[in-house]
């Protein structure tokens, strides 16, 4: 399979903003990123820079998909193409496996099948609420001569990367008012499958010869929001790293001490006394005090925030993988791309 070649870490004029297009993710994608972890408003910046990174990884991986589907001669990109690309990391295959699960759990739960047609569903093969499980299932029959890959379908192992997320998520609400955990709450529930108009506007599908079918655009959407959340661990790891001293990692500053109060009050000039100048003094010293904690507070915030350099430095990092065996990790690998997902 032969690739692009582009780089993840080029900001090419992908979002829709270079082929003529207005469709653009960036405020959901501030919104994900909040989610997972960021400061309450990330930057723009730092949003418009994961766009880019996402929307360059997803048409490639399209580009793949497109090339496999043509070898094997079907006329649409499915999921069958998705995950063959996806077979070499078992990690995150095993991943994809429990979200198609997942999805045919959902349908019967939205289709409100009752408990009696479950119990049929299991029986029968033909049926068509486990058609994603059937499908994965079927197509790693065909391809796994070992029963490795067909393991994964049974593998009750705890995802770390699914538990470390609940945890992070979990410190995150700890401090927050009823407003912020609702709009935090909101934040966790946005997705690209939400928008599929406009995610596969995004993607501009309608120019593509060979087009993704519906189950093939659940799991671009769940990739999609995969890389986002890799890009956000190794962004802000980075960050960490590059400020030790980072808000994050150090105690809250010692409040300053009080003011001398009226004891003192024997010391000061008796002209002063009684005109109110000390009371108008105290008040203004006060408000400089205050437009300086929220200076101090808003620049704070800023800090807080991943900024597009801890992105840039993250993807080269992730990039430069060592082992006798890296350039076999990924099936990307040989066309210069690292992907995030895959």
């Amino acid at each position: 399979m032969s690739g692009t070649g582009s780089s993840p870490m080029s900001t090419p004029s992908g979002s829709g903003r270079g082929t003529g297009k207005s469709t653009n993710f960036t405020p959901e994608l501030q919104s994900m990123m909040f989610s997972l972890g960021d400061a309450r408003r990330p930057l723009q910046e730092s949003a418009v820079l994961v766009e880019d990174i996402v929307h360059t990884q997803l048409i490639n991986l399209l580009q793949q998909a497109s090339e496999v589907s043509q070898m094997r001669g079907a006329r649409v990109i499915s999921a069958e193409d998705l995950i063959f690309l996806m077979r070499k990391d078992k990690k995150k295959l095993r991943r994809l496996l429990k979200y198609m699960f997942f999805r045919d759990y959902k349908s019967k739960v939205v289709k409100g099948i009752e408990e009696d047609d479950l119990l049929e569903d299991r029986l029968s093969s033909s049926s068509s609420t486990n058609k994603r499980q059937k499908i994965a299932q079927d197509f790693l029959i065909s391809i796994d001569q070992t029963g490795e890959l067909l393991g994964l379908l049974e593998d009750d192992e705890i995802d770390d990367v699914k538990l470390e997320r609940m945890e992070r998520a979990e410190r995150q609400a700890r401090m927050m008012d009823s407003a912020q955990y609702a709009e935090f709450c909101e934040s966790r529930q946005l997705s690209f499958s939400k928008k599929a108009s406009k995610f596969r506007d995004w993607l501009d599908c309608s120019s593509m010869e060979i087009k993704p079918n519906a189950v093939a655009m659940e799991i671009l959407a769940y990739l999609a929001y995969e890389t986002v959340a890799q890009m956000h661990v190794l962004g802000q790891a980075t960050s960490l790293k590059t400020s030790p001293d980072s808000p994050e990692s150090t105690p809250p500053p010692t409040p300053t001490p009080p003011t001398a109060g009226p004891q003192h009050l024997g010391k000061t000039p008796s002209g002063s006394m009684g005109n109110g100048s000390i009371g108008q003094d105290s008040s203004k010293v006060k408000q400089r005090k205050r437009k300086k904690s929220s200076a101090a507070c808003g620049a704070e915030a800023q800090s807080d925030a991943i900024q597009p350099s801890h992105i840039r430095e993250a993807i080269r990092r992730y990039g430069h993988k060592i082992g006798p065996l890296s350039p076999y990790t990924s099936a990307y690998r040989r066309n210069g791309m690292t992907f995030l997902a895959c």
